[in-house]
């Protein structure tokens, strides 16, 4: 649990970064650049022998899905959206979680499932009083997929370590960001970009690559394996009203406080529900 928090305040500083420094920089570029200092990070502890074929191929689909398609549709949709509704427009994380979780395991959990639902309507509170219902309908379904690639990801993930209890996550996580960055950069070779950087474009990219992206899918990814499907779901949208909150306190953006209190009830009730034993 505390790995998610962790990661949802560093992921909280990620939304205005994004929009204020590389709203203009090519989405395919961003993607790969956070991808491959992502990788560069944890290259020097990848150690695959001993593990089975089938599992390498598991974590290679998976670190393709959940950060490679996850993030193109991410970035991309900030050419779209404000920094805040790209935020917001994650809220359906947790219920693509709950029914991924529930599909894969063959069984219902109808707690889960209530509580990823008040994670919706928790980060709705902000939504209603902060987003723009005019905002365009391609940025929304760029941020629909990109939150179903990260959900079928991580509930991918934790399912393959619960079948492989002796894998090491610090051995193997590098493998993910490679598959992740091959996607990227085929993207990025079709597109033919070409980049000009300033210095805080820069040190926003070494930033997002090093620390949100490389350390952060880390620590949360391992955190997936120590806490339940319920709680899993709720916690996607944690960052949410932190983002929110850093936006108003950072990045000068206004937002409405009662919304962003009454938020943060919810989902602290909604991660209650989800933890507790039936």
């Amino acid at each position: 649990m505390a790995q998610l928090i962790i990661v949802s305040l560093i992921w909280a500083f990620s939304f205005g970064l994004i929009k204020r420094h590389l709203g203009g920089v090519d989405s395919t570029f961003v993607t790969a650049a956070r991808l491959g200092l992502a990788l560069l990070v944890f290259l020097p502890f990848l150690r695959v022998r001993g593990v089975g074929q089938r599992t390498l191929l598991n974590l290679a689909a998976i670190g393709a899905v959940q950060f490679g398609l996850m993030y193109l549709a991410y970035i991309e949709s900030f050419r779209y959206l404000r920094a805040y509704e790209a935020a917001l427009f994650t809220i359906t994380t947790p219920i693509f979680v709950t029914l991924f979780a529930d599909a894969l395991e063959r069984t219902l959990r109808p707690r889960a499932l209530v509580a990823a639902l008040l994670a919706v309507i928790g980060t709705a509170l902000v939504m209603v009083k902060s987003t723009d219902l005019n905002v365009t309908l391609t940025g929304l379904a760029l941020v629909s997929c990109s939150n179903a690639a990260f959900a079928i990801g991580q509930v991918w993930y934790r399912h393959v370590r619960t079948r492989e209890p002796a894998l090491r996550d610090r051995d193997v996580f590098a493998l993910l960001y490679a598959s992740a960055f091959a996607v990227a950069a085929i993207a990025m070779l079709i597109k033919g970009v070409t980049i000009k950087l300033t210095a805080p474009q820069v040190g926003t990219l070494l930033y997002l690559g090093v620390l949100a992206s490389g350390l952060g899918f880390f620590l949360w990814n391992v955190g997936a394996t120590r806490v339940s499907a319920g709680t899993l779901a709720v916690m996607n949208n944690a960052k949410v009203p932190l983002a929110v909150a850093v936006a108003l306190l950072v990045f000068g953006e206004k937002a409405n406080l009662p919304s962003l209190a009454a938020s943060l009830a919810v989902l602290g009730f909604a991660v209650w529900l989800a933890s507790r034993r039936s």
